[in-house]
């Protein structure tokens, strides 16, 4: 268990560490009421502890989750593409029996030019047992990597594409039109280009920012070796070493930062309800090593 503040004279937060340097568990704050040192401090674990999760927040509802993340950033609108139904816009709705799973390794909305930031989720209905929710640092898995190896994926670059997972859905059940995301109605899906590697804005580390849910190949190699590449990224990447595993309990908040970690969610609970709400703060376009960051690109 440690201690972390922002400044010495900031409110301090209650953090127990649940590993070396990933994930936390966040003691005694409510999110509704937080002053601005706590919220302050909460933004600097978030960077240091990459997930961060906090128990009994039972009196939070959509209305005070989305609150809680402007005080926090940017809120973004809940998806590009989705329709969460009567939630506010905001709100990201992952219901089970509206095929609202997130089986597979995945960094949140990587298939738009300025991916979120950080994602803030509550669970809102869970099943008896089972739909645990994993995360990977991907820092710490760019760092574990062979010198070699890390110094050729700074070269590389990744196309992320969002019509896999939601294409047939914005072209079907959207009718070709999504919602506004950042200034500009989504019609379409167009693939993107992100550095394979990431420097992240705030702390400068680098982080692996590749995906199984979104990231299609990589650029200027060849369909075998792109695969190759990514396949064993992948596999480096979800090492159980570079993984924390969090059980949901009625109440919990997870928050996450995207620029440095991807999830994955068990689907394990076979027909049981499972319902959770998630908001996201507005990101900066990722850049990679030895790259000027674009103009206005602030987090």
């Amino acid at each position: 268990m440690s201690i972390l503040s922002a400044r010495p004279e900031t409110e301090q937060l209650l953090i127990t560490e649940l590993g070396p340097s990933f994930g936390a568990e966040i003691r005694g704050i409510d999110l509704g009421r937080l002053d601005d040192d706590q919220v302050l401090a909460l933004r600097e674990a978030l960077v240091r502890y990459k997930v961060l999760f906090v128990r009994g927040q039972d009196g939070l509802d959509d209305a005070a989750q989305i609150e809680f993340g402007r005080r926090l950033g940017e809120v973004t609108v809940g998806h590009p593409v989705h329709d969460s139904g009567d939630v506010a816009p905001e709100v990201y709705s992952l219901d089970s029996q509206d095929n609202g799973f997130a089986d597979v390794w995945h960094t949140d909305v990587t298939f738009v030019r300025r991916p979120p930031a950080i994602s803030v989720l509550r669970a809102v209905v869970l099943p008896p047992t089972g739909g645990d929710t994993n995360w990977a640092d991907s820092q710490l898995a760019y760092e574990s990597l062979s010198p070699g190896l890390r110094a050729y994926v700074d070269t590389l670059t990744a196309v992320h594409d969002g019509s896999r997972e939601f294409g047939y859905y914005l072209a079907q059940r959207r009718q070709g039109r999504g919602n506004l995301w950042e200034g500009e109605v989504f019609t379409e899906l167009v693939p993107v280009e992100h550095p394979v590697v990431r420097v992240h804005p705030e702390s400068g580390r680098k982080g692996l920012f590749v995906n199984p849910g979104f990231t299609s190949h990589i650029v200027g190699v060849s369909e075998h070796e792109s695969r190759g590449i990514l396949d064993i990224l992948y596999a480096h990447l979800t090492k159980p070493e570079h993984v924390v595993r969090h059980r949901w309990q009625p109440g919990d908040v997870a928050l996450w930062d995207n620029r440095s970690t991807a999830h994955y969610a068990n689907r394990d609970y076979g027909d049981q309800h499972r319902v959770m709400h998630r908001i996201t703060l507005r990101g900066d376009t990722p850049v990679g090593p030895g790259t000027a960051r674009p103009e206005g690109s602030g987090a």
